[in-house]
């Protein structure tokens, strides 16, 4: 049987980290909620002290170099949403990234045009 050291250890993965040592026990974060497919984009903020961030913020951070979603980003960097969101909200607190809510596409469009598309769908 392996020992307690050894448990915790894996050749290609390293040591393991759980979850919540990467929220600090958080479970949820602060500030306005944003949903899974939320935009969110790198600002041009100085990183004042990077070693006050984490390797998975940092990572985050640079996923976030080019407009992507929040699913995505939890995809990337194989980490639980619920963590994902709450490094998301540490970043956007230091203002290192914006999160920008969905656009829904039924609010740009009048129900004048969505008739009309459903009057032509009829008719084929």
């Amino acid at each position: 049987m392996p020992s307690n050291d050894e448990r915790w250890l894996d050749a290609e993965a390293g040591p393991v980290v759980r979850p919540y040592a990467l929220t600090q026990g958080r479970t949820r974060h602060a500030g306005e909620s944003f949903d899974l497919v939320a935009t969110v984009m790198a600002t041009q903020a100085t990183i004042f002290d990077p070693g006050s961030l984490a390797p998975e913020h940092m990572s985050v951070l640079q996923l976030a170099g080019a407009p992507t979603t929040v699913a995505d980003i939890a995809s990337d960097v194989d980490l639980p949403l619920g963590v994902v969101r709450i490094i998301l909200a540490d970043l956007r607190e230091l203002g290192l990234v914006m999160i920008g809510t969905p656009v829904v596409m039924a609010e740009r469009v009048d129900k004048h045009t969505l008739r009309e598309v459903l009057n032509g769908l009829r008719g084929l």
